[in-house]
């Protein structure tokens, strides 16, 4: 789950007399009819491949433009495609098509015995390009997440042995997100292979363990779950205590509608529905929008947004979830 243009000024200043409407909510979740992002792209990553707005004239500030509905969720494979795309979709009042880029994605590594986190080249580029790929974005209300998941050698989110392992790792994760200036992290238990090169089989805590270590230390960032794995049946029967450490969980296979089930988090900060814009067919990326709209849920995710002018297939969901079309600028 692209390149970064300012967005919204013109519209903005239309809308500058405007009351603002309230921001957006949130809405996805995984089934395992669909496919997750493994098809054709997580697998890759493991080998190095793969993974404020001016002021008036004397008028005051100007309106920020915001909508009503889900939370809008873009993953961007950045090996392909440029995260600051994300930031050129916006609303016909001027605001945001999407409210969260999520760069897909960094790996969790098994170096000396312990889980590291590692980015490679193009994942790399886009936390070094923070200037161009990440801030422009953040200007325009737009939260930054980091994915993380495994790299086929035996470590991942599910099998850390303690919770001092845990926390290590969590370090590790808070760490990159304060030196790039990130808005938090999306955990995602793909791709790990456990047992490999001798490391442990998932165990219930240790998705636990993970989550709370991250809340400590990163109070007020975003902690998003995608929903899938052994982390995922572990947190469907975990304490209340855990899921309400997450901001966000959604359905992993796309073109399908099933919210995740995590004691702790309610359908405000879950996405039944799971949409890859570069394959879903736009009837049911229309369909899951309807559904989700219908259903109260507070969270839409979408993958796979690709460079150039996506709007006609980004404003057949916008169009039902926020009663905007979107345009690319």
């Amino acid at each position: 789950m692209n390149k970064s243009t300012k967005f919204g000024i013109a519209a903005a200043i239309v809308a500058m007399v405007a009351v603002p409407m309230a921001p957006a909510a949130a809405s996805a979740a995984p089934s395992s009819a669909g496919a997750a992002h493994g098809v054709g792209h997580g697998a890759g990553y493991g080998a190095g491949q793969g993974n404020g707005h001016g002021h008036g004239h004397g008028r005051g500030p100007h309106a920020t433009p915001t909508k009503s509905g889900p939370t809008s969720i873009a993953y961007v494979e950045v090996n392909n495609d440029e995260l600051a795309n994300v930031g050129r979709y916006t609303l016909a009042n001027g605001a945001n098509a999407f409210d969260v880029a999520i760069i897909f994605a960094a790996n969790i590594d098994y170096q000396d015995g312990k889980a590291v986190l590692s980015s490679n080249e193009n994942v790399q580029r886009t936390l070094d390009q923070a200037a161009t790929q990440i801030r422009p974005l953040q200007a325009k209300g737009i939260k930054v997440s980091l994915s993380v998941l495994g790299n086929h050698q035996g470590a991942g989110i599910a099998n850390f042995p303690t919770q001092a392992a845990a926390a290590d790792f969590a370090a590790q994760v808070s760490a990159t997100v304060s030196k790039y200036g990130l808005d938090g992290v999306d955990l995602d238990d793909e791709y790990s292979d456990y047992g490999v090169n001798g490391t442990p089989q998932p165990n219930q805590q240790s998705i636990g363990w993970l989550i709370s270590a991250l809340r400590a230390d990163m109070p007020g960032k975003l902690i998003s779950f995608y929903d899938i794995g052994p982390a995922s049946t572990a947190l469907s029967s975990s304490s209340s205590s855990i899921g309400s450490k997450l901001d966000y969980a959604w359905n992993p296979y796309y073109g399908t509608y099933t919210a995740p089930s995590i004691p702790g988090l309610d359908k405000s900060k879950l996405s039944a529905a799971a949409v890859d814009i570069q394959n879903t067919p736009q009837a049911t990326a229309v369909s899951l929008a309807q559904r989700t709209k219908a259903d109260g849920y507070g969270v839409f995710m979408t993958y796979n947004l690709p460079g150039g002018d996506q709007s006609a297939y980004v404003s057949s969901f916008t169009n039902v979830l926020y009663g905007q079309a979107a345009s690319y600028r």
